[in-house]
């Protein structure tokens, strides 16, 4: 993106923040980083991808970044090391989800024990100017895994319930979109298994959910299912698809959510 592209954006921020006191409203923005993915290609391409969405996220200064899974290619001290050191270098919070190539694509005691550990909490809830970010650990919906399953379902359905009881608008953020092109789509590598697919979207519609927002499937896809987004982000490692590597920003205001692509200045 050229610079005065880059100046727009952080214009529009500033803005907003204006809205804020002016109106009285709640606006606000946050970016959704998807699949850093640390040695999924070159390595050193990936750090130097990385180091650029952070530059660039400081100089638009939203409220939060959340990075839906998939930090690294393969998780040890090194490259947790190498993605922990770069996240520092935020300037806001930074939230983590857990992807397939962090926890496995059917997690274990050891994977969850190592992530959980290193990086924090694989599923938790986010309060934000009277929004809800749901976190969710989408690897343990590809099987039942014991002991954990269970509880991240029991978790999930009473964090949505509880939210739809009190009408607090949420966004959901997970690792692996819910469907890729049909909401009855064959389950396969890039969603959910048909029978948790289903579940989850009616708790979606039934529990105030603006959006979802996952990574895995290294190429951009929006749906909208009922009236929530399902937004799959571009990348920062490689893209499928062939978009440049990049991030989302999104702007949420008074109950409705946009987002625009920002390319890295690579």
């Amino acid at each position: 993106m050229k610079k005065v592209g880059y100046r727009f954006l952080a214009i529009l921020i500033l803005f907003l923040n204006i809205s804020f006191i002016v109106f009285g409203g709640k606006p606000f923005t946050f970016v959704q980083l998807t699949d850093t993915q640390l040695g999924f290609g070159d390595y050193q391409a990936d750090l130097k991808s990385f180091e650029q969405a952070v530059k660039q996220i400081n100089a638009l200064n939203p409220d939060f970044v959340i990075i839906c899974g998939d930090l690294v290619n393969v998780p040890n001290d090194t490259t947790y090391a190498d993605f922990k050191r770069i996240q520092k270098k935020l300037k806001v919070p930074c939230y983590c989800v857990a992807g397939n190539h962090d926890v496995k694509q059917l997690p274990n005691d050891t994977s969850l024990t190592y992530y959980r550990r290193v990086i924090g909490k694989d599923y938790y809830r986010l309060k934000h100017k009277g929004y809800w970010f749901v976190v969710a650990n989408t690897q343990l919906w590809n099987g039942e895994v014991k002991n954990e399953s269970e509880k991240h379902d029991r978790w999930f359905r009473e964090t949505m319930e509880r939210a739809g009881r009190k009408k607090v608008p949420v966004f959901v953020a997970g690792h692996s979109p819910i469907y890729v092109a049909e909401p009855d789509e064959k389950p396969e590598y890039f969603n959910f298994p048909t029978e948790k697919r289903k579940e989850v979207l009616e708790l979606l519609v039934e529990n105030h959910v603006i959006a979802y927002l996952s990574g895995h499937a290294h190429k951009l896809i929006l749906n909208n299912y009922k009236g929530i987004q399902l937004v799959t982000s571009e990348t920062t490692s490689r893209n499928f698809d062939k978009r440049p590597p990049g991030f989302r920003l999104w702007q949420v205001s008074d109950g409705s959510a946009t987002h625009q692509f920002v390319p890295l200045e690579l």
